[in-house]
């Protein structure tokens, strides 16, 4: 029978560095694989690039609104003419389901950006149209004043309003 020596210290530094060695290309290849996992939920350049729209708003008269496309979603901006304004000013904060000033929702008084999409079920709401002329869902019947706040109907929430900026006074940055 062949003795086995425990003792042997070349053997056993050995034996440390070699598990040492798989411990370590283990652990790296580990961390490998998760900083690969979260790489991938990064957005695509394509995604990235519809992250911000320019739009130009100079011929948009007190009144009307325009439409724009934006990541998938359609954007709501609305010159609104002065009685409008005053209307959605005036409005008391008891009145409103989802309470928001129109000083908050808007950067300018005179151009409303929200997106158009209703909070109730994600219909697209007609412009100019309900009982407070800002926005009608016909689908299940909410109606958004000229601030694009819930005011009557099954809608739970305000039209949201996205990031966006003014380049200068004719170009709004929606993103």
């Amino acid at each position: 029978m062949a003795k086995v020596r425990h003792s042997d210290p070349a053997n056993r530094t050995f034996n440390y560095t070699m598990i040492g060695g798989a411990r370590f290309m283990g652990a790296s290849a580990a961390r490998l694989l998760v900083v690969k996992f979260f790489a991938a939920m990064n957005p695509a350049a394509d995604v990235l690039a519809l992250a911000s729209l320019e739009v130009d708003i100079g011929n948009l008269q007190p009144g009307n609104c325009m439409i724009v496309k934006w990541r998938g979603k359609p954007v709501f901006i609305r010159s609104r003419t002065e009685d409008e304004i005053a209307a959605a000013t005036s409005v008391p904060m008891g009145e409103l389901r989802d309470p928001q000033a129109d000083e908050d929702r808007v950067q300018k008084a005179e151009t409303l950006v929200c997106i158009g999409v209703c909070t109730h079920l994600g219909c697209v709401p007609i412009n100019g149209a309900g009982d407070y002329n800002g926005w009608f869902c016909p689908c299940h019947g909410s109606h958004y004043d000229t601030s694009g706040r819930i005011r009557k109907g099954p809608a739970p929430l305000n039209l949201e309003i996205p990031p966006y900026s003014f380049v200068d006074d004719t170009k709004l940055l929606v993103g």
